[in-house]
């Protein structure tokens, strides 16, 4: 095997020769053009600085070269492995300085946007942190927006994400373990626990799942999720994530694990239960009276999303006689001439709606919301006037569509879409018997599900005083502390 084939070995170790260093770079990471390769001349040695444009920025460690350049001017002859010593301990002030053995190494520092330093002669090579990754800066969560409490959001930076939690959790417990995944992007993944706090064997479960999760690449956090996740074909998320560091840091206190994925602002956090999906971080920074009732909206809102197109096609299609007379009235006359019936007329809208809603998040910023709106109101008076559906109809449709977005989690609102058209059909061919039996199914199916091995509806089943003290209600921080204690 000649020495260049050796360079293209995963471990094969540097070779002692410039041009064949460089021949082994090339070999693995081609000859692409944003690989730079800067020559100097320190002394009688000579020197290439390696890395990859865009991705590093060497200028402070070039500088730093150039400016102690004179020492090495002493050597008579090339000394490289001295030359690199002098480098490592005189020259580079930069904070990540290391050695490097084989091309591996050579391989990953360059993708992570360091700068590797070789002398020609040497079997070892530097590398130097230049990362220059322009990153967004801090800015409010988006899909988590609260009008009281802390108004950072998550960046796209894994460092920049613990980072922010460490800020708010200033305890040595803290740990942090690595790694990667994906095998062509190599992505950083980070799981963030306290250590006392988390479940042991949750902990150790959790790192299973990670090691046995097999993917080829990693954009997004969801990519993991996917993998981790416990039931596979629930329309209910059992994996929480968040872009809001405090809600992050309030987990993490709970005991729970996050999981963070460079690239993307959403992180993850388990095991995750049903009520946590119900909760918002800016609960616990307004009064405990107002939080509770917040709350408890947020749980009928829950029911109205999920069961009024439904419950109205069951009543008007079956159970005529339990309306009120004058309301039955109004509604006869409403529905006189609607070519459709509830349960056709109650469809037509709802994908009507999904359409603007969709449309209205892919359309430009400057005109997605004057769209979705002047749509909205348009579409719905033209149906209602050219008879293709009824008033009572668009009342219904428009109050599920806003209790909808009263759900803090973005996910479980999802969940909420799929399921109503479920409910639909069923009100449509069984009428509230039907209904009935769907939420008895429901709740056995919510009662099954697990999260990282925790029973996904904890503190509402079994019901115990101790769990009550923040799932329905929350209550104030001195009267949990009174009658609960501090767990």
């Amino acid at each position: 095997m000649t020495q260049l084939e050796n360079a293209g070995s995963p471990q094969e170790k540097l070779p002692d020769s410039l041009s064949a260093f460089i021949e082994g770079i090339q070999v693995r990471l081609g000859t692409s053009t944003d690989i730079i390769y800067r020559f100097i001349t320190l002394g009688p040695s000579s020197v290439v600085v390696v890395y990859i444009e865009g991705m590093a920025d060497p200028q402070a460690l070039m500088k730093a070269i150039h400016e102690d350049a004179g020492q090495f001017n002493e050597f008579s002859e090339p000394q490289p492995e001295r030359c690199l010593k002098l480098l490592q301990d005189r020259t580079l002030s930069l904070g990540k300085v290391g050695g490097i053995t084989n091309y591996t190494e050579v391989e990953t520092e360059l993708l992570a946007g360091n700068s590797v330093i070789y002398i020609d002669g040497s079997t070892h090579a530097l590398s130097a942190g230049t990362e220059a990754l322009k990153q967004r800066s801090v800015e409010d969560a988006v899909s988590q927006s609260v009008v009281r409490g802390p108004r950072e959001g998550f960046t796209e930076s894994l460092r920049e994400n613990t980072a922010l939690i460490r800020r708010r959790i200033q305890n040595p417990k803290l740990r942090i373990e690595q790694r990667k995944l994906g095998e062509q992007t190599q992505t950083n993944v980070a799981v963030m626990y306290i250590e006392g706090n988390a479940d042991p064997e949750v902990l150790q479960e959790l790192r299973r799942r990670l090691d046995a999760a097999k993917l080829d690449s990693v954009l997004e956090s969801n990519y993991i999720e996917e993998m981790i996740q416990d039931q596979r074909y629930s329309p209910f998320p059992t994996v929480y994530n968040t872009e809001r560091p405090d809600s992050a840091a309030s987990a993490l206190l709970e005991g729970r694990i996050a999981i963070l994925v460079e690239g993307t602002p959403f992180i993850l956090v388990v095991p995750a239960l049903l009520v946590q999906f119900f909760q918002s971080s800016e609960d616990y920074y307004q009064r405990s009276d107002f939080a509770t009732l917040v709350r408890m909206l947020r749980f009928f809102c829950f029911a109205i999303a999920l069961l009024t197109p439904s419950f109205y096609i069951a009543i008007t299609t079956f159970h005529q006689e339990m309306i009120p007379t004058t309301l039955l009235i109004s509604l006869i006359g409403q529905r006189e001439g609607i070519p459709f019936p509830a349960f056709l007329e109650a469809f037509i809208m709802e994908i009507t709606f999904e359409i603007l809603r969709e449309a209205g998040i892919r359309l430009p910023k400057s005109i997605g919301q004057s769209v979705s709106i002047v749509g909205t109101l348009v579409i719905g008076q033209a149906a209602v006037d050219a008879g293709l559906v009824s008033a009572a109809m668009v009342i219904v449709v428009s109050i599920t569509a806003i209790a909808n977005f009263t759900l803090p989690a973005f996910n479980v609102g999802i969940s909420v879409r799929m399921l109503r058209f479920v409910l639909m059909v069923i009100a449509a061919s069984f009428g509230l018997f039907g209904i009935i039996i769907a939420l008895i199914i429901l709740g056995l199916h919510l009662c099954s599900l697990e999260s990282m091995g925790i029973p996904y509806m904890t503190s509402f089943a079994p019901m115990r005083r101790q769990s009550q003290k923040d799932t329905f209600i929350r209550l104030s921080r001195r009267t949990m502390k009174k009658y609960f204690g501090q767990n």
